[in-house]
């Protein structure tokens, strides 16, 4: 469920606004229009799509117990026919 709340009442409950973004964003308004979003880290990176950078990834138990077969090609490549 969203939240919104002015800048004012942000300031003077932050606490407050992060214990709401854990339920869904946080709206800040600035003069009665929306300027920022507050979320929690998780919707964060669930917006994003991914789990953290590649160093993240690779910093990850068992991530060197992880194959990437190589896949090679015997044809050398040639021009695409976009007739």
């Amino acid at each position: 469920m969203a939240v919104t709340i002015t800048s004012r009442a942000f300031n003077q409950d932050a606490a407050g606004a992060k214990r709401a973004a854990n339920r869904g964003p946080v709206f800040i308004t600035d003069r009665g229009r929306p300027a920022h979003v507050l979320l929690s880290i998780e919707e964060y990176k669930r917006l994003l799509g991914r789990a953290g950078s590649i160093a993240d990834l690779l910093a990850t138990p068992g991530a060197d117990a992880v194959e990437f077969p190589l896949i090679r090609h015997d044809e050398p490549p040639h021009a695409a026919d976009l007739a």
